[in-house]
């Protein structure tokens, strides 16, 4: 049932007020002759009366009907999102286990005396699987972000970027690049930030893992760090081919691969989900980027 709403009431009090004006000039109980002007004027303060209020009932009315439009249109905006949100939870437990199964057959197949070509063959649709996996994943990530409260904490940003570079190194790849970290240690390290640490870790290791991904042997990754005006400034740069200037504005796109991304494995989401995670956490993030010298992403999250 809709609420009955106070300032409804409160419009009525041009017309009572000059109601009783009104009366109280047309009947008061004197012979002099102004009382005749003023009986007259009574009318004219009902009249005026009966307009504002009338005119204060229209705009009420409009503006009821405005925010309720817009109440509406944020309520539909919060029912589209949970429903996205629940419905990549579902697309992820129920993929969950036929890809699974899935890789454990491949595994099976390729122990199997089989072909060098067959071999081939299966690894190839095995990498596809764990494409497709990965996908899936990173999109439930992505949909639980919208709406996951952060769990904030006091967070070393050092101790971060040791963990984050620590399993970037882990990669098949990285034995053949050239790792170089800048964080200050002396006289003081980095100051702390509020932030949800698991999610900023996330974000690290997305960037470094792209650098390694997007890097040839012999390239070099550096991530560097420094304080800046009340904030921290992290930069993950490399040496690698760069991207195309026609395509910097995407890389923020969801499930957007650009041409140097092609036979590289990836979802097309780990820099729309680092934007997001940044974003959330009241942060900055910009990409510079030269063809056939490097790119650098540059990240700026708040001192606590």
């Amino acid at each position: 049932m809709k609420r009955f709403k106070w300032y409804w009431l409160a419009s009525f009090l041009p017309l009572l007020l000059s109601t009783g004006v009104g009366l109280y000039l047309n009947y008061a109980s004197t012979r002099n002759p102004i009382l005749y002007v003023r009986a007259d004027l009574g009318t004219a303060f009902i009249l005026c009366g009966a307009a504002l209020t009338i005119l204060l009932m229209l705009l009420l009315g409009i503006f009821e009907t405005w925010d309720y439009a817009k109440r509406s249109q944020v309520d539909l905006l919060i029912q589209a999102s949970e429903d996205h949100r629940r419905f990549m939870q579902r697309l992820d437990h129920e993929l969950k286990n036929p890809l699974t199964a899935i890789l454990a057959g491949l595994a099976n197949l390729k122990e199997v005396n089989a072909s060098d070509e067959n071999k081939d063959v299966l690894q190839s649709v095995e990498d596809e699987v764990r494409r497709l996996s990965r996908l899936v994943s990173d999109l439930r990530k992505l949909s639980d972000l919208e709406t996951r409260p952060l769990e904030k904490s006091k967070v070393n940003l050092t101790e971060v970027i040791d963990d984050a570079l620590s399993l970037a190194k882990e990669l098949p790849e990285a034995d053949t690049r050239e790792f170089i970290i800048t964080v200050p240690r002396a006289p003081w390290p980095l100051a702390e930030i509020s932030a949800d640490r698991d999610l900023i870790f996330l974000a690290l290791h997305n960037l470094l893992s792209n650098a390694v991904k997007f890097t040839t042997p012999g390239d070099t990754i550096e991530i560097r760090a420094f304080e800046d005006n009340q904030r921290i400034t992290i930069e993950v740069a490399d040496t690698g081919p760069g991207i195309p200037e026609s395509e910097v504005p995407h890389v923020w796109e969801e499930l957007y691969r650009g041409v140097g991304a092609r036979g590289i494995p990836g979802s097309g989401l780990g820099l729309a989900l680092v934007k997001s995670i940044i974003t959330k956490h009241n942060g900055e993030i910009n990409i510079r980027s030269r063809e056939n010298l490097g790119t650098v992403v540059t990240v700026r999250l708040p001192i606590s």
